[in-house]
């Protein structure tokens, strides 16, 4: 029988305490999602000023001085883990450069920051516009993106929330249930009835299954 390969939180332990350059190696196999999603949720008024690449930078030198504190119960993968560090300097970040008033520390870090700005809302409608063809095939392309924006403020939070893990940072069904801190099933139920709510905002008339 083949020798099963180390998983990625064993590398890590053995890492952990010796070798930092192939420990931040590790993280950086997660470089590119991450920079994606700091990049999108980069309040434009920030973003004149800081680079998402900084801010990964910053992130996996945090990982490296926490990496004990995250092995002794990891709770989450390590994409999570590094991504919760990152939305964490995002929101030190916002409030520095926005003084932007403190709010719920799990729902601040939970939701993208790009969530409640127009350009994020744009960056979803496209994602969508794909995914709902259905929905939008009448619909000119500009029309149609508009026309999601719209319903998409007329979520509730939390539909608006799954979508934007799910669509716009492109999370899996396991990583968008380790962030909303439910089970993958519960995760699976909340989208669908997300895509379903949102489908309806789009045509009323179209019945729900």
């Amino acid at each position: 029988m083949d020798k099963q390969q180390p998983s990625e939180i064993d590398q890590l332990v053995e890492l952990a305490t010796r070798n930092s350059v192939q420990l931040g190696a590790i993280f950086g196999q997660h470089r590119e999602r991450l920079k994606r999603i700091v990049s999108a949720s980069l309040d434009p008024r920030v973003k004149v000023r800081v680079d998402a690449s900084d801010v990964i930078q910053e992130t996996f030198l945090e990982a490296i001085a926490r990496i004990d504190e995250y092995l002794k119960v990891p709770r989450v993968s390590l994409f999570v883990w590094l991504r919760f560090l990152a939305k964490q300097r995002l929101a030190l970040l916002h409030r520095k450069h926005l003084r932007v008033q403190g709010r719920n520390a799990r729902r601040e870090l939970a939701i993208d920051w790009g969530v409640e700005n127009h350009s994020s809302r744009v960056q979803l409608a496209v994602q969508l516009a794909a995914k709902l063809t259905t929905a939008s095939a009448a619909l000119s392309r500009k029309e149609g993106k508009r026309k999601i924006e719209s319903a998409l403020e007329k979520l509730d939070g939390k539909s608006r929330e799954v979508l934007m893990l799910r669509h716009f940072e492109q999370l899996s069904n396991v990583e968008s249930a380790e962030v909303l801190q439910i089970s993958p099933t519960a995760a699976c139920n909340r989208y669908v009835r997300a895509l379903e709510r949102l489908k309806k905002l789009l045509d009323p008339s179209e019945k729900t299954p």
